[in-house]
């Protein structure tokens, strides 16, 4: 893990929009909003680094943040209901 790609992580769009849809499930308001101030902490989240370094190590041109083998969804969910469950917002 190296925090060049926590950094990637948090700003690829298509994972940005991912988990803003994983929060807008869990009842989050303006989900967008709430990815772009929690961007890296759930960057941080565990396997997500070494699952992204993996991918760019296969195929060099891919776009980890849009591929579901990747970071699945079960990771982008567990990690926002962990962040919620850590009261970080209050739901509609």
């Amino acid at each position: 893990m190296s925090y060049a790609t926590i950094y990637q992580i948090s700003i690829s769009p298509p994972l940005r929009d991912r988990l803003a849809a994983a929060a807008a499930s869990e009842g989050v308001n303006l989900p967008g909003q709430w990815v772009s101030t929690r961007a890296l902490h759930l960057a941080c989240s565990p396997g997500w680094a070494a699952a992204w370094e993996s991918a760019l190590v296969t195929t060099p041109d891919a776009n980890p943040g849009a591929d579901d083998a990747v970071i699945t969804d079960g990771m982008i969910l567990a990690a926002v209901q962990a962040d919620l469950a850590k009261g970080g917002e209050v739901l509609s």
